[in-house]
């Protein structure tokens, strides 16, 4: 785990892949960050375990009701970078129903009518597209309006737009999935002063094929 930030209120940190974000039977970043800075920390939002990237924890319970309130009220800003396949658009933003099915612990697409579903709201701007093994792939920047399980995964693919690796949503490379929560901002819960926070994934798998564009 490597530690961006840490105050007496709250601590920001690089999430590894396959860490759960929550507390779980595996590992999981409570524990490792009980483990580097000997304090207990509260969640206030969530990544896939099968995404790296940026998250914050609050410290106390004070900080933990402002950033959850700041994280409701989308006050709370969430950027993301993603390797697609295909030739994305340059810009533009995807509304969707999105359904999550529990048991297959997936979501799709689906009707505004359908019991369950919820309004997803993202927008996105590509940086660059390189070919790879006679494919077209993306580098995808992505501002996420809404928290929807599973998200960019599910709007993405359902326009032929699968993340690199993510077999679980169409892609034929069944790998790490080429996802990174980028950048994070908020209001200090105590300061109240507007902080953000940005990181690059490192240059290894898919990104290796951006390791220009990713500085």
């Amino acid at each position: 785990m490597n530690t961006i930030y840490i105050d007496k209120d709250l601590v920001v940190c690089e999430k590894p892949y396959g860490v759960s974000s929550q507390a779980s039977d595996g590992e999981n970043m409570l524990e490792l960050i009980k483990s580097a800075h000997d304090c207990d920390a509260f969640v206030v939002h969530r990544l896939d375990i099968t995404t790296r990237g940026l998250m914050v924890y609050a410290l106390n319970d004070s900080s933990a009701g402002n950033l959850c309130a700041q994280v409701a009220s989308h006050a709370f800003k969430k950027e993301y970078l993603a390797i697609a396949h295909n030739n994305m658009p340059d810009e533009g933003e995807m509304v969707d129903f999105l359904y999550h099915d529990r048991i297959k612990n997936k979501s799709f697409v689906a009707n505004s009518a359908r019991k369950g579903a919820k309004e997803a709201r993202l927008r996105f701007k590509t940086l660059a597209r390189v070919m790879h093994e006679g494919e077209c792939l993306s580098l995808v920047k992505i501002e996420l309006l809404t928290g929807r399980t599973h998200q960019i995964r599910a709007q993405l693919s359902s326009r032929g737009f699968m993340l690199y690796g993510d077999g679980k949503y169409g892609a034929k490379d069944n790998d790490k999935i080429a996802l990174y929560s980028h950048s994070i901002g908020f209001f200090h819960p105590k300061t109240k002063k507007w902080l953000s926070f940005s990181h690059f994934p490192e240059s290894s798998g898919a990104w290796v094929l951006f390791k220009d564009y990713l500085k």
